[in-house]
């Protein structure tokens, strides 16, 4: 845990570090901690943080135009300085695809998910005719639960008014990054996105369009791999899940994390540039830092900050 200046709260969370400056912005580090089914694995994965962070950086800064969002700056390449919001207690989770967690569903036999109706006659994969919203609430702890529309107005957690605009904001962002997705040879599956407020203006926070909270699968092939009912080639932490299926751990009471070998972390991690490279088309650079030199790039930055908003 570091000290920084002007810091008023620290919150640790599944795989962030989280550092309030004078209750107005907030430095976010994003660890390499890895999480699964709600939970934390044993081991971290190397340079899991800065991909994570600097793939949200490239999209927030791909998407400002379509909404207000909470960066400010990236002094390092595992950690961002933005506006402190008032968050939103759900995530909107925009699917695509029939595929993770909407699949399962449809495969139990259900045919809705968070109040939407799933059509007759998909399989695993397929595109639906529109993306589809299906929001959960927002868990700090445990497990985020699977919500309807209905049930978010009619419980108060978000207003209609903000919930239609939050729709809204959530179908362009995720047009957007399908877009670029497309431009990268890539299909944009299914992501979420957290927003938050500031004097009643609605703002874009967290990540977006990463590993840990989109799929993406490979444009190339995908209609012929369906067609022959071939799993798709995909890029996301979907695999990471798989593979802890594979070896009996789905999060539930009881059940215990299988060990995670240097080969398996190292592969993980490999996993996690590849996609960074599709996704930017940039080559990835390793960059290494002291604790004693991230004190200091962050201490630089929020200097830099508006002197009014600092105590």
């Amino acid at each position: 845990m570091l000290q920084l200046p002007n810091q008023t709260a620290y919150y640790k969370g599944k795989v962030r570090d989280v550092y309030f400056i004078s209750d107005t912005f907030l430095a976010m580090i994003v660890s390499d901690r890895i999480s699964a089914f709600d939970v934390v694995l044993p081991r971290p994965i190397p340079y899991k943080g800065q991909v994570l962070n600097q793939i949200a950086a490239h999209f927030l800064d791909a998407t400002k135009d379509i909404i207000p969002n909470w960066k400010i700056s990236t002094p390092l390449p595992n950690a961002t300085i933005g506006y402190k919001c008032q968050t939103f207690p759900v995530e909107m989770v925009v699917r695509g695809n029939l595929t993770g967690h909407a699949w399962r569903t449809y495969k139990s036999g259900k045919r809705e998910l968070c109040g939407v109706s799933l059509p007759e006659g998909m399989k695993e994969n397929d595109f639906f005719a529109q993306p589809i919203i299906t929001p959960t609430t927002k868990a700090h702890e445990g497990h985020d639960e699977d919500i309807s529309r209905e049930e978010i107005i009619q419980r108060g957690l978000v207003s209609k008014n903000d919930y239609e605009q939050l729709e809204k904001y959530a179908l362009a962002l995720f047009q957007r990054g399908k877009e670029i997705a497309h431009q990268r040879g890539l299909i944009l599956v299914d992501t979420k996105y957290e927003f938050g407020k500031i004097d009643n203006v609605i703002y874009l926070i967290d990540e977006i369009h990463t590993p840990d909270s989109s799929r993406y699968f490979y444009l190339d092939g995908f209609e012929e791999r369906q067609k022959n009912d071939q799993q798709q080639k995909q890029l996301s932490k979907e695999f990471v899940r798989e593979w802890l299926m594979e070896h009996g751990f789905q999060g539930k009471e009881g059940q215990h994390i299988p060990a995670m070998t240097d080969e398996v972390v190292q592969n993980i991690s490999a996993r996690y540039i590849e996609l960074f490279e599709q996704v930017t088309g940039t080559k990835f650079q390793k960059q290494e830092m002291t604790e004693s030199e991230m004190l200091n790039q962050l201490t630089i930055a929020i200097q830099k900050l508006p002197r009014n908003t600092l105590s």
